[in-house]
């Protein structure tokens, strides 16, 4: 079937339309993350960088690293980028942009997200690597795809509703797994994390400036919670549509973030540069292996 104009937009110069790459210009291994000035760090790390695009808060470089091609790219902040750029990265992939059609053979992409985020426990210190082996996405994207059931760990997600009294006006939560070969690369040096993606920094997060919360008891519900001996560990707002997305799509997905706060302890790291170097140094390591 052949994918219209309006619903998969490419640009004069045969490149996608929100994030300025060509097929050609995609690597199979992917390293993410919202700030764009990570990408030009991911980029001192790099030989033989091919080319850098920018176009809004999507920047990308493909380049080498121990001798395998890897692409860098920006996605911004909030799960509807998230949408945006998996929905563009897939397609690279698997849609001939000459025809318009998706492609008889999948190929499948390996993509490390590199976060920051705020640990729920006392026992996450500031600057440890937590590594979302489950994700919670309190977004809603998901819920737009069909299929969403066929990859969500559904049981949990009503279990999880009770327990936090769901008000039903926001979107319904939904639970998924990240891709099993990239939790294999960096188990072994990460926190096993179940990561919440909130549609927000402050009250979806359980914030507090001048506006009251909806459930102003989340957090202390949150910290309280237990899925076999799993916790929720920590707070940020892509993992969840990255993992579900990538999942749907047919795609290895996971996020690993550095922990900047603790909101338990009401602790914080603003000077966390160095940190995320490391993390850098550590998804290009292991993702290359």
């Amino acid at each position: 079937m052949k994918i219209p104009a309006s619903e998969l937009i490419i640009n004069d110069d045969g490149s996608v339309f929100h994030i300025h790459l060509k097929p050609e210009e995609l690597s199979d291994t992917i390293l993410m993350m919202g700030d764009p000035a990570r990408v030009d760090m991911i980029g001192e790390y790099l030989s033989d960088i091919e080319f850098r695009h920018a176009n809004r808060e999507f920047v990308s470089i493909t380049g080498k690293y121990n001798g395998k091609r890897v692409t860098a790219i920006s996605h911004g902040i909030g799960p509807d980028n998230i949408d945006i750029v998996m929905t563009e990265l897939d397609a690279l992939a698997n849609v001939d942009f000459a025809t318009r059609e998706v492609k008889p053979e999948h190929k499948t992409l390996n993509i490390l997200r590199i976060g920051t985020s705020g640990a729920l426990h006392p026992d996450i210190p500031l600057g440890s690597y937590v590594l979302s082996h489950y994700s919670v996405g309190f977004d809603g994207v998901l819920n737009w795809y069909a299929g969403r059931k066929d990859i969500a760990l559904t049981e949990v997600e009503e279990r999880f509703k009770e327990h936090m009294n769901w008000d039903p006006l926001i979107a319904s939560p939904y639970f998924v797994k990240a891709g099993q070969p990239i939790i294999d690369r960096l188990s072994d040096v990460t926190i096993k994390g179940v990561t919440i993606s909130a549609p927000g920094f402050y009250g979806p997060q359980g914030r507090v400036v001048r506006l009251p919360l909806a459930m102003p008891d989340m957090l202390s519900r949150i910290e309280s919670f237990r899925f076999k001996d799993w916790r929720i560990t920590n707070f940020e707002m892509e993992s969840a549509p990255l993992a579900g997305l990538a999942a749907l799509l047919g795609h290895n997905a996971a996020t690993v973030c550095c922990a900047i706060a603790n909101r338990h302890l009401k602790s914080s790291n603003p000077d966390y540069k160095p940190q995320i170097r490391g993390l850098i140094e550590l998804g290009l390591e292991r993702m290359t292996r």
